[in-house]
């Protein structure tokens, strides 16, 4: 074992040679280090990678709460917790010796919503909106809700100052960065052309309200009503004149959660795995997180997989396996190895088949063989002069030829997805990058979110040295 552990080689860090590696712990372990965002495309292990983050610096003394967009459930079934909701819920069998704590909780967008409508209005405008309709619709499930309503609750979470460490986890896909986008849509919407002309009649009030309403918008209303139906609009028109207090407020909250994911306590990681299409969504995120002046952490690049014995390439091990499976294509066998190694006989003219050794053919039959094929062979003993798929040195050839080839195929995956890895680096050489494994199952409990937690850290006293 090396002497320091700050010198024992990252799993896959020979991958990483030409890349900057990120180092994951003096991130979470950081007091400054208030917010990490993990974002990436669907399926590349996001939720369990935020998991893991938050039970690591959890144990290593923070107080954490996750908040995941993410509708699935994972989350919870990998904590041990029945169901998440709205509410953080603390995870019981943490190690707290460090004084840590890890809580969890998933968004409910409608709650959410309702918590925003209960806290900044009058007991009577509330009630008034939350029976609404139309506002019912909107809360469940209107496009871009669910991203301002992730900034809405990330802002509560970080104005309570309770938790030392807020670890997000965003919906899958580009829509993991709409929530960059709310503060925006909700001012074109507030402010959109369809808002100003359903608050005009009550902005106006009284009779001249009611003229403007008769007069400048009867054809509006009329076509809008046959379109989305009388009663729709007029359920959006009370929705908007009982929400047109709160209008301000809104985009008062989204601008400063957005300057939040722009302060330097927060940190955003990317997710993805060493596939074309996820490192192509990787390269996205990372543009755009550029573009918009957020803090980018690095790369957290999942389920890389790895071999033992990478040593022995693909084409050495196709190579035996065809010797295995049909000796004439490359000669090896042990018979003719003296004939191998010498060209002056083998081939030649002077060199007859009656002189060449009976291991020389492969369907010979060995000597101990000739008196059943005489004919006194044991009507009880199967007949083994000719070698078949059943004998047993045909199995253990097969058995051996077959995991050749899959030996093969990894090293063929190995060498796409290294290929993969150094189009990104070299595309975004200032991304620190950190490697995961791939592990041979799914996580769905704390010490496999532990491992997992284990194995971002760049360096990890507790892995055997072993290369991947």
């Amino acid at each position: 074992m090396s002497p320091d552990p700050a010198a024992r080689p990252q799993e896959g860090a020979r991958r990483l040679s030409h890349a900057r590696v990120l180092d994951v712990d003096p991130l979470l372990e950081d007091p400054e280090t208030r917010i990490v965002v993990c974002c990436g495309a669907g399926g590349v292990g996001k939720t369990t990678t935020a998991a893991a983050m938050g039970l690591r610096a959890a144990e290593r003394g923070r107080k954490v709460v996750v908040l995941t967009i993410d509708p699935a459930r994972r989350l919870a079934q990998s904590m041990g917790i029945d169901s998440l909701d709205n509410t953080p819920r603390r995870v019981k069998g943490v190690d707290d010796s460090a004084g840590g704590e890890l809580h969890a909780m998933m968004l409910d967008m409608k709650r959410t919503f309702d918590e925003i409508v209960e806290a900044h209005a009058d007991p009577e405008r509330a009630a008034a909106i939350l029976g609404n309709p139309f506002y019912a619709s909107l809360s469940a499930g209107f496009a871009g809700t669910q991203e301002y309503m992730a900034m809405e609750k990330l802002g509560q979470l970080r104005a309570r100052d309770e938790w030392d460490l807020i670890v997000v986890d965003t919906p899958p896909s580009r829509s993991a960065l709409d929530f960059l986008d709310a503060p925006k849509r909700l001012g074109s919407f507030l402010d959109g052309k369809l808002i100003r002309v359903l608050l005009a009649p009550a902005k106006v009030g009284g009779r001249a309200g009611m003229k403007f309403l008769n007069v400048g918008m009867s054809m509006m209303t009329g076509v809008l009503g046959k379109v989305l139906g009388g009663q729709f609009l007029k359920d959006v028109q009370t929705f908007v004149a009982a929400m047109d207090s709160m209008f301000g407020g809104f985009r008062t909250r989204a601008d400063a959660t957005y300057k939040l994911l722009q302060a330097p306590g927060t940190a955003f990681l990317v997710v993805a795995a060493p596939e074309r299409d996820a490192l192509r969504e990787a390269a996205y995120f990372v543009e755009r997180l550029a573009a918009e002046d957020m803090p980018l952490a690095g790369l957290v690049l999942n389920r890389v997989h790895g071999s033992g014995a990478d040593r022995l390439s693909a084409e050495r091990a196709l190579a035996a396996a065809e010797n295995l499976e049909d000796p004439r294509i490359v000669d090896q066998g042990g018979g003719k190895a003296g004939n191998r190694n010498s060209p002056d006989t083998y081939g030649s003219s002077d060199t007859h088949e009656d002189d060449a050794p009976e291991a020389a053919t492969p369907d010979a039959a060995p000597p101990d063989t000739a008196a059943q094929d005489a004919g006194t062979q044991d009507p009880d003993t199967p007949d083994v002069g000719t070698p078949t798929a059943d004998t047993p040195e045909r199995s253990v050839d097969q058995l051996a030829s077959g995991l050749l080839r899959l030996h093969a195929d990894r090293m063929h995956l190995l060498a796409r997805e290294q290929r993969t890895r150094d189009r990104f680096t070299a595309r975004h050489p200032e991304v620190a990058v950190t490697e995961v494994a791939a592990l041979p199952g799914d996580v769905h409990d704390l010490a496999g979110l532990r491992d997992i937690g284990v194995r971002l850290s760049t360096v990890h006293p507790e892995l055997p040295e072993t290369d991947v």
